[in-house]
C-alpha cells in the first residue's frame, strides 16, 4: 500500500531536527534524480518578510531540502513571485529579508529570470489560458515547498494555494477578477497543479500561522514537515491538523469534485511519527466555514444569493491599524477601494471577496470580517453547547 502523506514531528528549525524530520518525510516521494538535472523549488515568498513572522517557507527547511537535491547532483533554483512587481529589485529584497541569500552555493540559486510564458491548457475546468514565469518551465521537475496558514478568502494555505505563485507579480489580482467565485477560483488553482505537476510537495509546518493570514497573522507552533507527491492529500492532512472541516476550504473542495483527493482525512495512507498531530484551537481567518447552500430552480438561487449575502465574511478595515497607504486601493481588482480623508473606503457593490486587501496589507489593518449574522449563530451554538 502505497503512502499518501509523511507526517514528521519537528519541533523547531534547529538544522538537526530539520533534516532528521525531512529526511524521512521525502523518502517516499523523491523522485530519481540525475546528475545535472534542473529542479525548481517554488516557495513561498507572498511578501518580504523576516522567516520568523511564518509568513514565508523558513530558510532552514529549503537549506535541508537543497541539501538533498544536491547531493544526486542536481542544479537547484530557488523562486516565487511575490504579490508586487515582478522585477529584480522585488525579488532581491524578497530574498535578503526572507533568508534566502545565504543559501547560494555553486549548484544552488535564486531565480532571476523574468520571462513569462503563456500557456494555453484545453483540458482545464478553468484556467484554459494563463501565464506563468518561466523558470519554472525550465526545470526538469518541480519541487512545490510552502507554508501552513490561514488565509482569508481560502480559509488555508499550503500546497495547492502555493503554486498561485507562479502567476507573474501583479498579475495575480487579474485572476482574482477573472475567477470572483472561491469555487471557479479553486479550480483555477488546481489547474496550476494539473498543468505545472509538481512532483513533490513539502510543508513547512513547523510554525504556522493562525489569525489574520495569510501576511499579518500570528506565528503558532505546530511542529510538523509534511510531504507528499500530491498537493491536495497533503491539503487534507493540514486540514485535519488545523482541526478545519476539509469542506471549509475550496480548493479542497474543487480537488475533491474531481476526484484527486479523499474526502476524509481517515480515507489517507500516513507515515510518519507525527500523523497523530490536532492542533486544538487554532485561530482561523474567517472564522467559520463557508456557506455551502445548493439547490435548484429560481427560489433556490435567489435563497442561496440572500443566505450568501447575510454569511460570507467580508473584508473590512481596523481604522486605528491603518497608515493610509493606500496599497490596499491600488491591489484591489474589482476597483472596490477608494481613499477618503487618507483612509480606505470599500464598495461593497463592487468587492469580489478576494481579499487581496487583506493580505497585501503592510500593517494588517485590513482583516477579515464576519457579518453580523454569522456572529449571531456563532454565539448562538455556543450557548447551545453549554446549555
Amino acid at each position: 500500500m502505497s503512502t499518501d502523506v509523511c507526517m514528521y514531528a519537528c519541533p523547531d528549525y534547529a538544522p538537526v531536527h530539520v533534516r532528521s524530520a525531512l529526511t524521512l518525510a521525502v523518502a517516499p516521494f523523491l523522485p530519481g534524480i540525475r546528475p545535472g538535472m534542473k529542479i525548481a523549488i517554488k516557495t513561498n515568498l507572498v511578501s518580504a518578510m523576516d522567516p520568523d513572522k511564518a509568513t514565508t517557507t523558513h530558510p532552514a527547511v529549503l537549506r535541508e531540502l537543497c541539501g538533498l537535491l544536491t547531493a544526486r547532483g542536481a542544479q537547484v533554483v530557488i523562486g516565487d513571485s511575490p504579490g508586487n512587481l515582478f522585477n529584480l529589485p522585488v525579488l532581491h529584497h524578497a530574498y535578503r529579508v526572507c533568508g534566502l541569500e545565504s543559501l547560494v552555493s555553486g549548484s544552488v540559486r535564486l531565480n532571476e529570470d523574468l520571462s513569462i510564458t503563456d500557456i494555453s491548457f484545453p483540458e482545464a475546468a478553468a484556467a484554459k489560458q494563463f501565464s506563468v514565469t518561466s523558470y519554472l518551465l525550465d526545470a526538469d521537475m518541480i519541487i512545490n515547498c510552502c507554508k501552513l496558514k490561514t488565509h482569508g478568502m481560502m480559509n488555508m494555505t499550503c500546497a495547492a494555494k502555493n503554486m498561485f505563485g507562479s502567476i507573474p507579480g501583479t498579475m495575480k489580482p487579474e485572476y482574482h477578477f477573472r475567477f470572483p467565485d472561491p469555487d471557479v477560483f479553486s479550480d483555477m488553482i488546481v489547474d496550476l497543479s494539473a498543468y505545472l505537476k509538481p512532483v513533490l510537495c513539502v510543508c513547512d509546518a513547523v510554525t504556522g500561522m493562525e489569525g489574520n493570514g495569510p501576511t499579518q497573522g500570528t506565528p503558532r507552533d505546530i511542529g510538523l514537515i509534511m510531504a507528499s507527491a500530491s498537493p491536495h492529500k497533503l491539503d487534507l492532512a493540514a486540514a485535519h491538523v488545523l482541526s478545519l472541516d476539509p469542506q471549509s476550504v475550496p480548493t479542497l473542495r474543487a480537488a475533491m469534485r474531481r476526484g484527486l483527493c479523499p474526502e476524509r482525512f481517515e480515507e489517507l495512507h500516513l507515515e510518519g511519527d507525527g500523523t497523530g498531530t490536532v492542533i486544538n484551537g487554532f485561530l482561523h481567518a474567517a472564522g467559520k466555514r463557508d456557506f455551502q447552500f445548493r439547490s435548484s430552480g429560481l427560489s433556490g438561487k435567489l435563497v442561496h444569493t440572500f443566505l450568501r449575502t447575510a454569511l460570507q465574511s467580508r473584508p473590512g478595515l481596523s481604522p486605528k491599524d491603518c497608515i493610509g497607504c493606500g496599497k490596499c486601493a491600488s491591489i484591489c481588482p474589482a476597483k472596490a477601494i477608494v481613499m477618503k480623508n487618507g483612509k480606505p473606503s470599500i464598495d461593497r457593490s463592487k468587492c469580489i471577496h478576494c481579499f487581496c486587501c487583506q493580505e497585501f496589507c503592510p500593517k494588517g489593518a485590513m482583516r477579515v470580517k464576519r457579518t453580523p449574522v454569522t456572529r449571531f449563530l456563532s454565539l448562538f451554538s455556543k450557548k447551545r453547547a453549554h446549555a
